[in-house]
Formats: structure tokens, C-alpha cells, sequence
């Protein structure tokens, strides 16, 4: 054999091998070799390809890598947000909802309501776009603003047509569940080796519609139902006209829900559900309730991430009796300490389950609770296990579960706050488990999103010490040689991180806030704080101000006392000033809002006859208007109800405009 014919069947034993373990990576997410022995392989293969070009396979890796196997899947901006449901678990949250919206809409009973009642399907919620009857683009939630782009591997699924009949608009978002019925989950694990088997058929379905390979989605009994509207470019009054809609598209809604008209028929329809939910043939984990008219939604609106007129009734909890082993501690990243069980493991819904949350040592106290107890154990949903209560006491042992003195992981002092029954580790930009919690909020997906960077990986590096703060993150590239080295990790996985890292560079404001992990500044209040100072270094210089916090719509005193604590530290302000050389914090206007009130500063009194205060400042905010507490200099318009008190005469002596209800209606173009 002369030196060309080695060359050649080296190249094309390469071209088998890559091609072998592309499919083990990508499709079947079960890698045989390192990142780094797989590096090495295309590596010598574009090393001979370019001493020797003449011997090129036809279907060479480098010809074919990346068009039926893609590299990544795109990004894909959604036309308006995906949302996310409120949970409730009993019939009194039900109630509770329905009482909110009455208030919030100013009515005296629901008599005007109507509710559209449907299984909530446990899959992978898709958004599919349409132009002129074309679909254009299908694409997974993401983080309810920009998902994957997963339009070449929906093109099968019998539910989602690539053109729609007569009557559509020019513009609309179809929202809906991508799924696997339990018997094709069945039979297609049924094929699979053990270690490739999926644990449920949700988990199916979002590997089966992620997959690199757009044969393999093809190839799979994928299903979809619709649930959901996003943009539109045409109006319907109700939920059902929409529904009525789609199954002349041929795009058919669930035919298990159901239309109700009060709470008492919600309650019934839910058990009925709850009843027959196993001889479904799709695994379900809650109904999903919605109100049915449009305009009242519109109206209704949205807080935080949810929508105020729709709620998901979670399917009762699943419980087992099982023994308490022993009891540590978890230190959270606000210090939080937490007494968890270690159980004899126990298999719950499927899923075996060998840790419970024991919440706090309140509560230990008050169920009574000690090692080598049999205890019940509760999973709801994805909720984290917990010990609910007593089963039966061990008599051979006396002792209690003591709260600890010291910090189980840094030694330091522990303390309660008044008013909590959270015990904290008081050594909080020092202990290594709290920096650990803040790196992991950091990184997560409502934070930077930073791709293929877990809990494992920062714990990780952070024990090899490549990371220690936040902002060491943006100098990983630094230690390449040494990480790539690590178990678990090559030349692809780390330049796949790099990569994500620059990525996550350009941040909103609201996130870049959300991210800095400060107590009670979750979504909604960073939300609120971007809105309100629409720069990272105004919030800055206006932290300690506490009339001005305090006059923030929508912040309470433990928020505001955590900001201005916050902001005080110079530890925090030096990490702000380091991570603002890596990033691009952006606050992007929302230019739709061209309104009367856009930009103006608000505050209410007196009492409304046609909205609710709650409602009348949540219309505003969507017109672009900020809302206030109190009267100030900075306070633009006073809107005055019935029965206005003090903030009147405070108005005229400020010279501040007063408008009346119906003023305010009409410059708010209702």
C-alpha cells in the first residue's frame, strides 16, 4: 500500500469517526470520547486534508458538519413576551384568584366572568409565527423573550401546518405545548440503551424537538396543541372564538377543555380531571384556568412574569412515609441557612427522592420531627421536597435537632433577625457557600443565561480557585490549558463556554439588577428600578436617598432596606465598577409608549368609580408613566377620585396639575 492509499483510508476512517461521535454528542447527548480526543481527531483530519487536497472526501467533515447536523440552534426574538403561569394548589387559592380580579376590576362579583378550563399538558412550550398564512419561524420560550429557533425540526409534527386557510391575519403568534403521548414516549424508549432511556416524556419531547440532527426530530411522534395567542394583527372577543379559529386552520386545541362560569364549576371540573388524569394519554400536571374575554384580560394585564387573569391549579401533592437518616445544613447566597433531611430513599411519582427541605427549626419544633423518625414527605410539581409532617416518633432516641451555633461551612457566628425564623450565617462576603449561591444566581437563566455553566461547573472552578468573585468569570479564558485538562471538560466544551460568556455581555438593565442577587430585588422590583432610573449609575447615585425610594410605587421597606444596604458596601460597588468593563448594560425605552403620560410621575387619591386604583396605576405604567406614593416637586399629576384627602391641597400648593377620573381616561385614551 503506497503512501496515498494510507493517507486516504486514514481520512476516511476520520470522516467515520467524527461523523460517529457528531452523533453521539449532538443527537443521542451520550459522548464516547473527551472533548479534547475528539478535538485531536478533526484536528489531524484538517491537518491532512491541507497537506493533501487532492484526497478530499466527497463527504469530507468539514463539507458536511453543520448542514444536517447544526453547530447550535439560533436565537429567535419573540414578537411579545411568553409568560409564565401563577400556581395555585387548593380551592381556596382559586377562590383567591377570582376575588383579585374582581378587585383589581372594580366589580362586584364575577357575573361578567366566563372561564375557559383545560388540562395544562407537562411538555415544551413552542411559539410559531405566522406571515400572510406562512409559517416563518418556530421557537422555544428561552427565557420568555428570545428562545431557540427550532423551525426546521417542527416541519413533521401533523398539528402545526406550514400554511393556514382562508381568513387569517397578516400577523399572529400561535402558542402552544410540544409533547409525546406516554405510549410513543413508551416505545421510544423501548429502543433507546439504559443509559440513553429518557426519565419522563416531557424530558422526551424537549430532547426530541432540540435536536441538532433535524432527521432525529423528524423521525418522532412529536404532537402539539395550541394554548395560547401572542401578537396579532386581527382582534376575537373570547378564547373560544380564537380556539374556533384555529380548528379551521387545522390546528386543533385540546377537546378536553371546558367552559365554566363559576368557581364552584372550576373546583368540580378540576377533581374530574384530577380523576381521570391516568387514562390520558399525556401526562398532565395541573388544569390550567383562564378568563375567557379578551378585553378583560387586556385590562387585567400582567405582574412581574404571570398574568393576572389566568392560574394553574397544580394537581394534588404527591406524598410517602419514609425515614429521617440524618439532618445538615445548606447555606444559601443570602446566608440562609437550611436544616435538610438525608432519607432513605423512596421513590416518589417516579422520581426517587433521598433529600426533603425540613424549611426551619420552627418548623422542626412544631411537627416534632428527629432523626430516625418515619416522617411523611410532600413533592408538588418541581417543587423541592418537603417534610410535612410526623408519621411515628423513635423512641430510642430523646435527643432534638439543634440549630447550629456556628456557620456549618465558614465557622462563623449565626444570626436570627428580628421578625424571621431563617437562621443566617453572618459572615456574608466571606463564606465560601454564600460567594458559591451568588456566582450560581449570577450565571442562571433569569440572570447573564450563560449557557452550559451549572451548578457543578462554578462549584468546580470555584474549588480550584480559577473563580473566587463574579467578575472572574470574564478572565476564565486565562486558564484554558489548565481547564481543559479538568474531568468533564476539552478544547470544544470550554470554547463553547467562552463563547456563551460573550454572549451574555450585553445585558438589560432589569436583568443586570436581577443578577447582583440583592435581598428582595427579584423580577418584578428590578423590573421597577430599571424603569424608574433607566441607568445603572443614576440607581447608584440615588440609593441612599430613602424618600425617593420610598416613594416607588411597588417597593416595601424590606426592599429599600436592602438596596440602600446594599449600595453602602464598597465591596459590592467595586464588583459593579469591575463587571461594568465587561458588560454592556442597556435600558431600552419602550417607544410604543407615546403617550400623554410617557415619562411623567403620577400619584393617586381619593377614590375611583370606573377602575380600581390597582388598575387605573397599572394603565398607566403601560402608557409609560411612573408611579408615586406621595406629593413632591417631582410629582407631574395628581389624579384625584372621590373623597381626595390632604395630597389635594399639598397639589395646589405645589403648583402640581390636578386632573379628575374622567380627565384621566381620556388622556389615557380609554
Amino acid at each position: 500500500m503506497d503512501k496515498k492509499e494510507i493517507i486516504l483510508k486514514r481520512l476516511k476512517e476520520l470522516a467515520d469517526l467524527i461523523k460517529k461521535h457528531n452523533y453521539n454528542y449532538h443527537t443521542l447527548d451520550k459522548p464516547k470520547i473527551t472533548d479534547q480526543e475528539f478535538d485531536k481527531l478533526v484536528k489531524e483530519n484538517d491537518v491532512l486534508e491541507k497537506k493533501y487536497p487532492s484526497l478530499i472526501l466527497k463527504d469530507s467533515p468539514n463539507k458536511n458538519y453543520g448542514s444536517k447536523i447544526k453547530d447550535n440552534f439560533k436565537k429567535i426574538k419573540h414578537e411579545s413576551q411568553m409568560y409564565s403561569l401563577a400556581n395555585a394548589f387548593d380551592d381556596n387559592d382559586i377562590k383567591e384568584f377570582i376575588k383579585r380580579s374582581i378587585k383589581f376590576l372594580n366589580l362586584d362579583n364575577d357575573d361578567d366572568f366566563q372561564y375557559i378550563c383545560e388540562p395544562k399538558i407537562d411538555g415544551l412550550s413552542l411559539n410559531l409565527v405566522y406571515k400572510n398564512g406562512n409559517l416563518v419561524s418556530a421557537g422555544t420560550r428561552g427565557d420568555g423573550f428570545i428562545g431557540e429557533d427550532v423551525t426546521e425540526n417542527i416541519s413533521n409534527i401533523k398539528n402545526i401546518p406550514s400554511k393556514l386557510k382562508k381568513n387569517f391575519p397578516a400577523f399572529i403568534e400561535v402558542r402552544g405545548e410540544v409533547f409525546l403521548n406516554k405510549s410513543d414516549f413508551e416505545k421510544l424508549n423501548s429502543k433507546l440503551a439504559n443509559k440513553s432511556k429518557f426519565a419522563n416524556p416531557r424530558n422526551a419531547a424537549a430532547g426530541s424537538l432540540r435536536q441538532l440532527d433535524t432527521s432525529i426530530s423528524h423521525s418522532r411522534p412529536l404532537k402539539f396543541i395550541p394554548h395560547g395567542i401572542g401578537k396579532c394583527s386581527d382582534k376575537f372577543d373570547k378564547i373560544e372564538d380564537y380556539y374556533n379559529q384555529l380548528k379551521n386552520w387545522d390546528i386543533t386545541p385540546d377537546n378536553l377543555s371546558k367552559k365554566c362560569y363559576s368557581v364552584e364549576e372550576i373546583i368540580k371540573f378540576y377533581n374530574q380531571i384530577d380523576q381521570k388524569r391516568s387514562d390520558i394519554n399525556y401526562d398532565i400536571d395541573g388544569l390550567v384556568v383562564k378568563i375567557n374575554s379578551f378585553k378583560l384580560q387586556e385590562r387585567l394585564g400582567y405582574v412581574g412574569k404571570n398574568p393576572r387573569w389566568a392560574i394553574a391549579i397544580k394537581f394534588s401533592a404527591e406524598k410517602a412515609n419514609t425515614i429521617i437518616q440524618s439532618v445538615d445544613y445548606q447555606v444559601g447566597r443570602t446566608g440562609a441557612i437550611t436544616p435538610v433531611a438525608r432519607l432513605q430513599p423512596v421513590n416518589l411519582g417516579g422520581v426517587i427522592i433521598s433529600n426533603a427541605s425540613l424549611h426551619n427549626f420552627d418548623e422542626i419544633n412544631k411537627k416534632n420531627i428527629n432523626v430516625l423518625d418515619l416522617v411523611e414527605i410532600e413533592r408538588a410539581g418541581d417543587v423541592i421536597p418537603y417534610v410535612t409532617k410526623l408519621v411515628k416518633k423513635n423512641s430510642k432516641l430523646n435527643s432534638k435537632i439543634k440549630p447550629p451555633r456556628n456557620c456549618p461551612i465558614c465557622k462563623s457566628n449565626v444570626l436570627k433577625e428580628k421578625d424571621e425564623a431563617i437562621l443566617r450565617c453572618s459572615n456574608t462576603y466571606g463564606c465560601n457557600s454564600q460567594k458559591i449561591g451568588r456566582l450560581i444566581h449570577f450565571v442562571s437563566k433569569k440572570s447573564l443565561n450563560i449557557d452550559g455553566f451549572g451548578e457543578k461547573q462554578i462549584k468546580q472552578l470555584f474549588n480550584l480557585k480559577y473563580i473566587n468573585k463574579i467578575e472572574d468569570i470574564f478572565h476564565l479564558y486565562k486558564f484554558k490549558a489548565e481547564i481543559i485538562k479538568l474531568e468533564g471538560w476539552g478544547e470544544l466544551s470550554f470554547s463553547n463556554l467562552i463563547n456563551s460568556i460573550n454572549k451574555s455581555k450585553i445585558i438589560s438593565l432589569d436583568k443586570f439588577i436581577y443578577s447582583l442577587g440583592i435581598r428582595f430585588i427579584g423580577e418584578v422590583n428590578a423590573e421597577i428600578l430599571a424603569n424608574e432610573f433607566k441607568g445603572l449609575d443614576v440607581l447608584i447615585s440615588s440609593s441612599n436617598n430613602i424618600s425617593l425610594l420610598e416613594n416607588i410605587d411597588g417597593l416595601g421597606p424590606k426592599a429599600i432596606s436592602s438596596i440602600i444596604d446594599f449600595f453602602s458596601k464598597d465591596i459590592n460597588n467595586e464588583t459593579i465598577k469591575n463587571l461594568k468593563n465587561h458588560l454592556s448594560i442597556t435600558y431600552i425605552e419602550n417607544k410604543s409608549l407615546n403617550n400623554f403620560f410617557s415619562n411623567k410621575h403620577l400619584v393617586f387619591t381619593g377614590t375611583l368609580s370606573e377602575l380600581s386604583r390597582d388598575e387605573a396605576k397599572y394603565l398607566a405604567k403601560t402608557k409609560g408613566a411612573k408611579i408615586l406614593s406621595s406629593i413632591s416637586k417631582k410629582t407631574d399629576f395628581l389624579i384625584a377620585g372621590e373623597k381626595a384627602g390632604s395630597k389635594i391641597d399639598k397639589a395646589i400648593k405645589l403648583g402640581i396639575k390636578i386632573l379628575n377620573e374622567k380627565d384621566f381616561l381620556k388622556k389615557i385614551n380609554l
